[in-house]
């Protein structure tokens, strides 16, 4: 079984052509400024919009704590699982509703999460499914051991690949891992030539600086690449944490807005599409 916690259908911004894109729970980077925070956990949390709450605390008058029973004691509906359970055969089913509209506009399924591939198996199964059915993208950022991305490089028709910080350190600090698995799963889907974007989620002071842009350029031009996609900060990127009763603490000012160096990019002669 897998966890999903979202399917948004008809994307027009997670690969090529209209997409269904499903969201898998788990991921096991740690970075602050995440758009999806009822994704990171693989626990399958019971969260609740609080946004038209009548405060009648019918939710936890038998525990003091959110519960499954509470999801059928709020009378506004609010309560709910973060994640819907699927069997691959089940997902495959769903996403293949839409195939029409991929086969027509050259689209097709993105897995993105959390991150995908911390359910790998499950990643996996529904992957092999849809081959030659419906084209398959993976939207990560490729921290995963190199034989299973070997796995990946074989099941997966298009990737749409975060690279977020070069220097190893500073991608320790901001997001709790290495960044060594990062970069050579990225320099083997480079040399595998299988269809890829690099993208670069641009956030004020931490991915955004000349330092890191620059490193960014000079690794892509190293593997004979010419291309990126920029994805800047979301202001509105806090605005889910309440649903999982956190605080957003982002690491930086999320008042500053970020800045996308196009000159360097066009130093380097690598085209940059800002998304």
């Amino acid at each position: 079984m897998g966890l999903v916690f979202a399917i948004e259908e008809f994307s027009a911004f997670d690969g090529p052509g209209i997409r269904t894109t499903v969201f898998l729970k788990g991921c096991k980077l740690n970075c602050s400024w995440c758009h999806n925070p009822e994704g990171k956990s693989l626990k399958n949390e019971i969260i609740k919009n609080n946004n038209g709450c009548l405060g009648c605390k019918k939710c936890i008058e038998d525990t003091g704590f959110l519960t499954e029973k509470s999801i059928l004691k709020c009378p506004k509906n609010l309560i709910r699982f973060a994640a819907k359970e699927y069997t691959p055969e089940q997902l495959a089913e769903k996403v293949l509703k839409n195939k029409d509209f991929f086969d027509f506009s050259n689209g097709g399924v993105t897995f993105s999460g959390g991150e995908p591939t911390v359910q790998y198996e499950f990643l996996v199964k529904c992957l092999k499914l849809l081959k030659n059915k419906v084209n398959r993208a993976l939207q990560t950022c490729g921290y995963l051991e190199e034989d299973k991305f070997k796995v990946l490089l074989k099941n997966t028709d298009c990737f749409l690949y975060d690279l977020k910080i070069i220097d190893n350190e500073k991608h320790i600090k901001y997001t709790g891992v290495s960044n060594k698995l990062i970069l050579n799963n990225y320099k083997a889907l480079v040399k595998e030539n299988v269809k890829h974007y690099a993208r670069t989620p641009l956030i004020p002071t931490v991915t955004d600086t000349e330092e890191n842009i620059t490193d960014i350029c000079e690794f892509l031009t190293d593997l004979g690449e010419n291309k990126i996609q920029l994805l800047p900060y979301n202001s509105a990127a806090g605005a889910k944490y309440h649903l999982i009763n956190k605080k957003y603490s982002p690491c930086f000012n999320d008042k500053i807005q970020c800045n996308p160096h196009l000159e360097i990019f066009k130093r380097f002669g690598i085209k940059a599409e800002i998304l």
